[in-house]
């Protein structure tokens, strides 16, 4: 291979790698704020409620 070559393949590893970690990022997010929102969403709900019926 020639020094481009291996300049290119570096580039597109680096990149590919970036994407993973982003990715990786994005469902660690995910994950936590799914069920943190669910839960903040249903105690919302259920103080409306409350506050609505006594």
């Amino acid at each position: 291979m020639t020094d481009q070559e291996v300049r290119l393949a570096d580039e597109k590893l680096r990149a590919e790698v970036a994407k993973l970690i982003a990715e990786t990022r994005h469902i660690s997010v995910n994950t936590f704020l799914a069920p943190f929102l669910a839960a903040a969403g249903l105690m919302g709900a259920t103080a409306a409620l409350v506050k609505l019926f006594f």
